[in-house]
C-alpha cells in the first residue's frame, strides 16, 4: 500500500472580523480538513492569512510562510488544499505568479469547488475564474472609497480613530468619533498648553504626555516626536475633517471637538513661528539652570554635569565656551542656585503693592467686558467682507479658463473659509476671561508673592513656570560675582520690591 500524500492547508479571509464569521478561518479548515480526509491526505499543517493583500499573495504573511516551509522541504511533495478559488489570489496576473511559484516546489493545488487541468482549456476557465475575482476586488474597493468619501463630505471621519477619541455606535450617525476619557482630557491639556505658552517645545509637551499613566506610550515608556507633531497639527481635534490626498477640503465634523479652531490655529502658527522658549531642551529636574543662565564673560548659556569624586558625584555648572576667560571653570551647584533663589526672595513684592495690582486686575477686568461689545461689531464687519471676498472669487472661478488660475482661486476660497470659520467660532463663543475673577485673582497673587516657594518646591513644572514668568531674557552670571543683567518682566518690574527707606509720602500738589 502506498503511503498517503501529504497535504498543507491554506485559509484566508481578507478582514480581521471575518475571522469568526460564517465564512470564516475556522470554518475554511474544518471543510479542507473534511476534503483532504475524503481524499485520504494526511493534513501535515495549516497556514492562515486574515489580510487580503490587494492581490498580491507576497503582501499575506500567511502565503510568505508556506512558501518558505515548501521551499525548507524540496524533497517533499505536498498538495495545497484550499477552500475558493478567490482563496487563491484575487489578481490575474499574480494568481498565475502564485500557480509557478508552487510548481517550483513540486506542490499541486486542489480546490474544493474548482478542478484543475492542465489543458489548453482548462487554463482558459482559471484565468476567467481568477479575472473575476479580480473585478470583484476593485469593484468592492471602489465600492467601499466612494462610501469612505461620502462619509468624510458629510463630516464623518472614516479613518484610524486619533489618539483622544473611540469610535462609538451611535444613533442617526452609525460609527461616530467620540471622546475618549480620560485621554481626550490629557490632549485637551496638551494641545491648549502648547497654543498659550506653557509648554514653549514640543518635547515639552512629550513630557507632559510621558507623565500621564493612561496616555498610550510605546513600549520604552516615551512618546514618539511623530504622535506629538501629529496631535498638534490635526485639525480633527478643533471639529474639523479634511484629507487632501482625496481632495477632501476642510469642512465641519460631525464629531465633538476637544478645542476650538482659534486654539488650532494658534498652535500653527506657533509650530510656523518656532517661538523662543527660556530654556534648553534637555530641561531637567538636576540642573534646573543649565541653558538659562549665560556666562557673563562671553554671554553664551552654562552647561552642567555630574563629576565624580572619591566617594560621590558633586553636581557642578560651568562654561564650554572655547576662548572664554571662565570656560571649564566650575560652579558648585548648591552655590548657583541658592543665589538665583535669594534673586527670587528679592523680587517679591510688598503686600501693599500686591493690594494695588489686585485693584489694577479688577479695573483690567472690568475693562475686558466693556471692550467685548465693540470687538463683536469688528468681528461681524471683518466677516461681511470675508463674505464679500468669497463671492467675487467664486465668481471668477467659474469664469477662469486656465488650470493654474483656477488653482489660485481655490487655493485662495479655502484659505477665506478657514478664517470665515475662525471668524464665526470668535462671534459664536467671544473670548472673554475664562475663569471667574476670583480665580484668577487667586492664581496671580499666589505666583506674584512667592515666586521662590514655587521654585523651592523643587517641581519642574512650578520650575518652568518661574523662568517664563518672572524673566523678560536670560540673565548672567560670574563665579564670585553673582547674577547680572537680570530683566524681571513687567509685574516684577513695577511690583518690585523696595526697601523702605525708599518709601516716603508724596508733598502735596
Amino acid at each position: 500500500m502506498s503511503n498517503p500524500e501529504i497535504a498543507l492547508i491554506y485559509c484566508r479571509v481578507s478582514h480581521t472580523k471575518q475571522k469568526t464569521s460564517g465564512t470564516g478561518l475556522d470554518s475554511q479548515e474544518h471543510r479542507c480538513r473534511a476534503y483532504a480526509a475524503s481524499k485520504g491526505y494526511t493534513v501535515e499543517t495549516v497556514f492562515p492569512d486574515d489580510a487580503s493583500g490587494g492581490g498580491d499573495f507576497m503582501q499575506r504573511p500567511g502565503m510568505v510562510a508556506m512558501l518558505r516551509y515548501l521551499k525548507a522541504r524540496p524533497h517533499q511533495r505536498y498538495v495545497i488544499v484550499f477552500d475558493d478559488l478567490k482563496r487563491f489570489a484575487r489578481d490575474t496576473i499574480f494568481h498565475w505568479k502564485l500557480r509557478e511559484e508552487l510548481a517550483i516546489y513540486g506542490a499541486r493545488v486542489e480546490c474544493l469547488n474548482f478542478n484543475f487541468e492542465d489543458t489548453p482549456e482548462g487554463a482558459f476557465v482559471e484565468t476567467v475564474v481568477a479575472a473575476q475575482g479580480q473585478l470583484e476586488r476593485e469593484q468592492n474597493r471602489r465600492q467601499t472609497l466612494q462610501k469612505m468619501t461620502a462619509r468624510l463630505e458629510q463630516g464623518y471621519w472614516v479613518f484610524q480613530n486619533p489618539v483622544g477619541y473611540k469610535y462609538e455606535k451611535t444613533p442617526g450617525h452609525g460609527n461616530l468619533l467620540v471622546p475618549d476619557e480620560p485621554v481626550a482630557s490629557i490632549v485637551r491639556e496638551a494641545l491648549e498648553g502648547y497654543a498659550s505658552g506653557r509648554f514653549q517645545l514640543q518635547t515639552e509637551v512629550a513630557r507632559f504626555l510621558e507623565q500621564q499613566p493612561v496616555f498610550p506610550r510605546d513600549r520604552k515608556g516615551r512618546v514618539p516626536g511623530q504622535k506629538i507633531k501629529d496631535i498638534l497639527t490635526r485639525v480633527i481635534y478643533a471639529g474639523y475633517v479634511e484629507t487632501p490626498t482625496w481632495n477632501i477640503k476642510r469642512r465641519p465634523g460631525m464629531h465633538e471637538p476637544l478645542i476650538n479652531l482659534q486654539t488650532f490655529q494658534a498652535i500653527q502658527n506657533r509650530l510656523q513661528s518656532n517661538a523662543y522658549a527660556p530654556m534648553r531642551k534637555n530641561f531637567d529636574e538636576d540642573f534646573p539652570l543649565r541653558g538659562f543662565v549665560l556666562c557673563q564673560d562671553c554671554d553664551k548659556p552654562l552647561t552642567a554635569c555630574w563629576s565624580q569624586g572619591k566617594n560621590k558625584a558633586y553636581p557642578y555648572y560651568y562654561c564650554v565656551t572655547k576662548g572664554c576667560e571662565s570656560r571649564s571653570r566650575t560652579i558648585r551647584r548648591e552655590v548657583i542656585e541658592g543665589e538665583f533663589e535669594d534673586l527670587l526672595k528679592a523680587i517679591t513684592p510688598h503686600q501693599d503693592r500686591l493690594k494695588i495690582a489686585a485693584k489694577m486686575l479688577e479695573d483690567w477686568w472690568k475693562h475686558l467686558g466693556k471692550t467685548e461689545t465693540t470687538k463683536l461689531i469688528t468681528l461681524k464687519t471683518q466677516l461681511s467682507g470675508i463674505a464679500s471676498q468669497i463671492e467675487r472669487l467664486t465668481d471668477r472661478l467659474i469664469d477662469a479658463q486656465s488650470s493654474a488660475a483656477i488653482k489660485a482661486y481655490e487655493n485662495r476660497l479655502t484659505k477665506l473659509e478657514e478664517d470665515k470659520a475662525v471668524l464665526e467660532e470668535k462671534i459664536a463663543d467671544p473670548t472673554g476671561p475664562r475663569y471667574p475673577l476670583s480665580e484668577v485673582l487667586r492664581t496671580t497673587l499666589s505666583f506674584l508673592s512667592k515666586p521662590h516657594k514655587l521654585w523651592a518646591s523643587g517641581r519642574i513644572e512650578y520650575r518652568r513656570a518661574v523662568l517664563k514668568l518672572a524673566f523678560s531674557e536670560r540673565i548672567s552670571y560670574a563665579k564670585g560675582k553673582g547674577f547680572s543683567n537680570t530683566k524681571f518682566s513687567l509685574p516684577f518690574r513695577e511690583l518690585g520690591s523696595f526697601r523702605e527707606s525708599e518709601l516716603a509720602m508724596a508733598r502735596p500738589g
